[in-house]
């Protein structure tokens, strides 16, 4: 009787769903992005992994994540694989504090001088390199080493320098060592009137056509989670300044005047000025190349 009522069981199995596979950066610039998150209780609906910059974009193009931060130059490689979540993204519109060069002399005397590239943001390399080249006009010899500026500066002339080491770089250390600073994104609005986007936040379009609600129900979490980080900034800072070596006011400083965590009109109009003037064979994507937007119809 026992065995005849388990067959009759009418009751149906839960189906299991993989919570979506989202990135997040390890650098102070991305937290105002996740910190409320857990806020809002819906860091439980995402399976959140962190690396740096480069483990990231690695992931989303194999395919280990679904949903994440991607560095512009690596987005734009591989547009027609992935979807950019509109309104949220890492930029700045003048001075970001924290994609620098750092340099031991004037920038104009880099002509075939030896010039340090950090390995964590490949978007920031380049954007020095084209900086360099057509808008100070010298074409330094690069090398790649970890983003530790002491050693940088033993071996070279400038360092290219992003993330926390760049901000403890532009308040600490160089002053200390006498180094000349430049911030990347005031160097590019300046040359080119347009704020820069670092890095969109994109889901895979495979991810996108499998789990359509999934992407826009992340997308707008994330927006909620930086909008209550926003509003409640002071909280934020206070609280990360208590395990970082920037105090409370300084990194409020670098969330509401310095980075610009938008993706509209004016920042697609950047993105489309850098690939219009680095895009080509080499790069590996066109200079008229399509950025496409996640909107309502997607994936229905």
């Amino acid at each position: 009787m026992a065995e005849q009522l388990l067959m009759e069981d009418p009751t149906p199995a839960r189906t299991h769903r993989r919570r979506p596979r989202v990135g997040h950066i390890q650098f102070l610039n991305c937290l105002p992005l996740f910190w409320g998150l857990a806020r809002t209780g819906s860091l439980l609906d995402v399976d959140l992994r962190k690396d740096d910059p480069d483990g990231l974009n690695d992931a989303l193009v194999r395919g280990d994540l679904d949903i994440g931060p991607i560095s512009l130059v690596e987005f734009l490689r591989h547009a027609d694989d992935l979807v950019a979540l509109p309104d949220i993204a890492v930029g700045s519109a003048g001075n970001v504090m924290s994609c620098l060069i750092v340099s031991q002399v004037p920038l104009e005397e880099l002509d075939g001088a030896p010039v340090a590239l950090g390995s964590t943001s490949r978007t920031s390399v380049r954007l020095a390199q084209l900086l360099l080249a057509e808008k100070v006009g010298v074409q330094p010899e690069y090398f790649v080493c970890p983003p530790d500026l002491r050693a940088m500066m033993n071996e070279a002339k400038a360092a290219v320098i992003i993330g926390d080491a760049a901000l403890r770089a532009a308040l600490y250390e160089a002053p200390r060592m006498g180094l000349h600073v430049h911030d990347l994104g005031q160097m590019w609005q300046e040359w080119t009137g347009l704020p820069f986007v670092f890095a969109v936040f994109a889901a895979r379009r495979d991810y996108l056509a499998a789990e359509p609600e999934t992407v826009r129900e992340v997308h707008a979490n994330l927006l909620a989670s930086r909008d209550l980080s926003l509003t409640e900034v002071s909280k934020v800072c206070e609280q990360a300044s208590r395990w970082e070596s920037f105090d409370a006011q300084t990194l409020e400083r670098y969330y509401t005047t310095a980075l610009d965590f938008s993706l509209g009109e004016r920042q697609l109009a950047g993105i489309k000025e850098f690939a219009r003037r680095v895009g080509g064979d080499e790069e590996g994507f066109p200079s008229d190349v399509h950025v496409r937007l996640l909107d309502a119809a997607d994936g229905q």
